[in-house]
């Protein structure tokens, strides 16, 4: 593991969209760690957003302090992060498609990275930068069934009509690395975190608007059947902790592919029946040709979507974050099961 020199855990972080997934958990991580956590939320005032960060556990030293930020406004931005010694960029759109993509998936992600990175240079007090990126600034529109992708690829095929997710999360990166490379040695630290689909105990119901999406269409019963799609996981307390160790170990410019492993969504569905057998999941799969023509009525998957990807497996190198941040990984299928209880306890199913 790198430690950079003279860079140790300590002073004030900012957590940018900490009221979001990947977010709350890592506000969860710190604060049991005793540091001084600043969490950058859209509205305050908003119970679903604040109250389980409120209700978190603070070792010894610690602090929480939630403040108000819009990343499209600069001055909002410049205020959060003024002072601090760390920041880690969670905040984003995790939103698939839109009828105005460039204004509801896009902009979110780059203006509000650059104003991020604005407000940086003028705080002149930041240290490092963790940004959460995504496997889908890496992965390509033209994969081949059974690939493994590394770091080293980019979604730069990505377009606002194909794949505006990709192009957010492609775009923003790059943002990121060219700006850290324009620094020269004057940069701050910076590592970028790239998870897969994120699993795990929700902390709020707003959680379960992004990656645990396609689990609710299960516990709601949206589908009457599975398509055959193999899907690669993530914990989301893994992801958390990926992102605090990176704000001391790890390469300097770090890429770190954050994946445990993968399974077909008939498994994922079969996994959650046999854990809560009162519950009607669907669990039969139709054929690969038949799911072609369910797509084109679905209106969240769209036919080209769906060639690109059902039917099809495609994995990732997770090693170097292994190697580099010592991960160890929740199975996927413990990521899985420990999503469902909060929704059942806090009656979250529609």
């Amino acid at each position: 593991m790198f430690m950079p020199e003279g860079h140790d855990a300590g002073g004030l972080v900012v957590v940018t969209g900490a009221s979001g997934y990947i977010g709350s958990h890592i506000v969860a991580n710190l604060l049991a760690r005793g540091r001084e956590v600043r969490a950058t939320v859209r509205d305050s005032s908003d119970p679903e957003r604040v109250d389980h960060l409120r209700a978190m556990p603070i070792g010894d030293g610690g602090s929480l302090e939630i403040v108000e930020m819009d990343l499209l406004d600069s001055e909002s931005v410049n205020r959060a992060i003024s002072g601090c010694r760390e920041v880690i960029h969670t905040a984003a759109v995790v939103v698939l498609n839109a009828k105005n993509p460039q204004e509801k998936i896009v902009d979110p992600s780059v203006i509000g990275t650059r104003n991020v990175l604005g407000a940086i240079d003028s705080a002149g007090s930041v240290e490092c930068l963790v940004h959460t990126s995504s496997t889908a600034a890496i992965r390509p529109q033209n994969w081949v069934d059974g690939q493994v992708l590394t770091t080293e690829t980019w979604a730069d095929d990505s377009n606002i009509d194909n794949n505006p997710y990709g192009l957010a999360k492609f775009s923003a990166e790059r943002l990121v690395r060219e700006w850290h490379d324009s620094k020269g040695n004057g940069a701050p630290r910076m590592v970028t975190i790239n998870p897969c689909v994120v699993l795990g105990p929700p902390l709020s119901r707003r959680h379960l608007r992004g990656s645990p999406s396609f689990v609710m269409t299960l516990l709601n019963r949206e589908i009457p059947f599975v398509v055959p799609m193999h899907i690669s996981i993530v914990d989301v307390r893994d992801v958390a902790e990926a992102h605090v160790r990176a704000l001391t170990q790890g390469r300097e410019a770090g890429r770190y592919l954050v994946v445990s492993g993968q399974m077909w969504f008939r498994d994922v569905a079969r996994a959650v029946k046999a854990a809560n057998p009162e519950l009607k999941i669907p669990t039969k799969q139709v054929p690969y040709l038949l799911s072609l023509v369910v797509s084109i009525f679905h209106p969240k998957i769209s036919l080209s979507w769906a060639r690109m990807h059902l039917g099809k497996r495609l994995f990732w190198d997770a090693s170097p974050a292994e190697r580099d941040l010592g991960m160890e990984w929740r199975s996927p299928k413990e990521s899985l099961l420990d999503t469902v209880p909060p929704v059942l306890e806090n009656g979250w199913m529609r």
